[in-house]
Order: C-alpha cells, then structure tokens, then sequence
C-alpha cells in the first residue's frame, strides 16, 4: 500500500490546541467514499478534508470532499481553511501568500492562505448569502421543542431565518441567558428543519455574537464552523444590526472549553469573507486502509 500523507490542524485557533481540529488527508485519488467515511470516524474529528488533483505553479487548486462521522457534505467551512494551510504548507512553501481555487461539491471557492511566523491566516470567500423570507416564532415552535427552548428565549425583535453561504442554517436569535439551557430531545429534529428549508440549526446570542450549533442528533456540540459564522455575519448585515464594512467577530466553543474566534467580512460585492488562523499540530502517515 503506498502510503499517504495526513496532517492534524487547529483552525480558528489563537494558537495550537484551541480552535476546531481537522483532519487533512492528501493525494486521495479514486478513494471510495466509504473510506473516507471510516476514516473521518477514526479520527474522530467533527469534520475530516480529502484533497485530490493538486495543482501549484501556474493554478493552484484541488479538488475537495468533507466528510462528518455521519455523512459527507457539500460545503463546510474550517476544512476549507484548513486545507488551504496544508496545501501551502506542502506546494506552495516558497511564497508568503497564496490563492486556491478549492472544488468542493457543485462549488469552487477561492481560499487565500498567509504564512505567518508559526501559523497560517486563511480566508474563504463564500459568496453572496442566500437569505429566505423571516419566519415566526410558530413556524420554529417544533424545532424549539426538540432542543429544549421556548418561544420566550428568542427575541422578540429580531425574527428566526433560514440563511445560507454553503449550507443552509436556522438562525434563531435569542436571548443571552438562553444560550446554555438547550438540550436535545433526540427526535426528527432534522426532519423539522427539512420543513423550513434548512439542514442544520443554530442559537444566537445578537448581543455577544456568540453561536452554538450541533450535529442534529444533538451528540456532538461544533467548535468553531465557518458554514455557520458567514450565515450569523450575514443575518447581522442584512437586518442592519452592523454596519456594511464592519468586521465581526464570531464567538464559538465556550461550551466545549475550546473557546474560538471566527473573524467575517463583507466586501463591496455582498460577498462574505470568513478568515482564522490554522495552526499545526501533527503529520503523519497511514498504514492501514479500510477494508470494503
């Protein structure tokens, strides 16, 4: 078996063991899918990114597939970033800064990497958001019910919203002393958000720009996701709660004491930048491969 490279990364990290961990796996070619999967469980990531078809010198892009412990998706946000550093960090050592075109799903998305002393900066452009028509606090009734909110820990003034950049998320604003009193009831959660046009959920505290979401199962709480903060930056913009060249700081991960900062922008075109630093933390090579 030849072996392949894999890296771990830390991204939206202020420095390594903070931030959202990825596993970033290389030269992936004709790997069947259900490797992939198996891999991802193995390394128990939230999320694991399979490059394919790497070009450096006159482009430099790749293809992409992300993968969860469940599922594969068609867009997510910090393996994006993460693989950016990793494919700067293996084709593109000699230069400070640089641009790849990244094909994932139906989607390209344009990823600059920055070399920094010990880490990279990254920043995605995710395009222009998708925004549907506000919904009522009836039409979220079921989707509160399942995570343990009522309609009185949203707010009254800021109306729940299906968004997307990538993926489509439920916003639903709230109150600040609601963001720790959600849990699962574990029940057709995702066939509720089905209803409303969206596939994942996620709270947010307005006041402190602080978002949690979790897989709809409600096992696993995400650290730091990036297909989330550019829907909250642009709910933000689009209800004029900041002003249209402001920076916003996403907060995520409290909860899960690996607290995160996911840096959004919105550039002249509507377009909405995601950015964080990727810090290395291991390298190594697999040995084994799944068996079908």
């Amino acid at each position: 078996m030849q072996d392949c490279n894999y890296f771990h990364v830390d991204v939206f990290a202020e420095r390594a063991f903070s931030g959202n961990g990825l596993a970033v796996f290389l030269d992936t070619e004709n790997w069947p899918s259900q490797f992939m999967q198996t891999l991802t469980q193995e390394m128990q990531q939230f999320e694991s990114i399979f490059l394919s078809q790497i070009q450096a010198g006159k482009e430099y892009s790749a293809n992409a597939r992300i993968f969860t412990v469940e599922e594969e998706l068609p867009f997510a946000g910090h393996p994006m970033l993460g693989a950016a550093a990793i494919l700067h960090r293996t084709h593109a050592q000699d230069l400070q800064e640089c641009t790849w075109s990244i094909r994932v799903g139906e989607r390209t998305i344009l990823v600059t990497s920055k070399h920094l002393t010990d880490h990279y900066l990254c920043q995605m452009n995710q395009g222009k958001p998708q925004i549907q028509a506000p919904l009522s606090q009836q039409a979220v009734s079921a989707v509160l019910q399942r995570i343990g909110l009522q309609a009185s820990d949203l707010l009254d003034t800021c109306p729940p919203q299906v968004i997307s950049t990538g993926l489509d998320y439920l916003i639903l604003p709230i109150h600040s002393s609601a963001i720790d009193k959600v849990h699962f009831s574990g029940k057709d959660l995702e066939q509720e958000l089905a209803k409303l046009h969206a596939k994942f959920v996620f709270i947010f505290d307005i006041q402190n720009h602080e978002i949690r979401t979790w897989d709809n199962a409600g096992k696993v709480e995400d650290i730091a996701t990036g297909s989330a903060a550019g829907p909250a930056a642009a709910y933000l913009y689009a209800h004029q709660l900041v002003k249209p060249d402001q920076t916003i700081h996403i907060q995520q991960g409290r909860f899960r004491q690996r607290p995160s900062r996911l840096t959004v922008n919105q550039n002249s075109h509507g377009e909405i930048l995601v950015s964080g630093g990727v810090w290395g933390v291991s390298a190594g090579r697999l040995e084994a491969m799944p068996q079908q």
